[in-house]
């Protein structure tokens, strides 16, 4: 893991228990963090079909996802960045694979939300700035945010796509995968967490029998309902377990803080 700082998106394992220990994490609910890319239950895609996600590398390895708002914007999480210089960042676009191909830009600025908390997770959202903006094409494409103060529908079925394991614990795979999963009231979401550890800025998404979800290392990535992205990876418990959906940040909560930071 070497210099990594401490992610929050939330798995519940074993290794998870040592990387807290070791970082000396702060987590909600007793929940452990652990850094890994994956999706669980998706299938393999291109970037043609996503063309908007991103790999967010670190020392030129794959840390997190991320979306493309603008040519040179980058929609991502902020516990993936948090202190984290951006001359350690760049940007992978334009690539279906995880390691090789596409086009990578260095990070220039990171602005991260000023009442981000590492401990409950709540506005989990950061910008990333580049140094040049990526050429738009067939591979490497903007995405639409959720406009200000939306929220989508319990039941609507949203796709999450990135670079990961196919299970909880897996090695993960060299091509991007994708997910489709429902989306979670709020309340019925908190009424699996706990009491107060689902905000306003958060959302979730899943299968009431499990099977489907993103993952550690997918944090940062997209959430989309068709070209519009509703969410952006952030914590959950577990890998796609039953009754426990995923969390993911409220593009539509968060949308008028992106706005002021551009």
């Amino acid at each position: 893991m070497g210099s990594k700082p401490v992610s929050t998106m939330f798995r519940f394992v074993v290794l998870s228990a040592l990387l807290a220990c070791a970082f000396g994490a702060a987590v909600p609910g007793g929940l452990a963090p652990l850094w890994e890319a994956r999706i669980v239950g998706g299938k393999e895609t291109t970037i043609e079909s996503y063309p908007y996600t991103v790999s967010m590398k670190y020392g030129g390895s794959h840390r997190c996802g991320g979306s493309i708002y603008r040519p040179d914007v980058i929609i991502s999480a902020a516990h993936c960045v948090q202190g984290v210089s951006a001359s350690n960042l760049a940007i992978t676009a334009g690539t279906s694979y995880r390691t090789s191909g596409g086009v990578t830009k260095k990070v220039s600025k990171i602005i991260i939300h000023e009442k981000y908390s590492s401990s409950t997770v709540d506005n989990d959202v950061a910008i990333l700035f580049l140094e040049e903006g990526f050429e738009l094409g067939e591979s490497i494409q903007t995405i639409n945010l959720a406009s200000a103060g939306s929220v989508v529908e319990a039941g609507v079925k949203a796709t999450c796509s990135g670079w990961g394991a196919l299970k909880e614990g897996g090695a993960s795979p060299s091509v991007l995968q994708f997910v489709d999963v429902s989306v979670v009231n709020n309340a019925d979401c908190g009424a699996a967490y706990g009491k107060g550890s689902i905000t306003d800025a958060m959302m979730c998404a899943g299968e009431k029998q499990g099977g489907k979800d993103a993952c550690q290392g997918d944090s940062g990535g997209p959430l989309a309902v068709g070209n519009t992205l509703v969410g952006i990876v952030s914590w959950g418990y577990g890998c796609a377990r039953a009754g426990y959906p995923g969390v993911y940040s409220s593009v539509g909560y968060l949308r008028s803080w992106i706005d002021s930071k551009l």
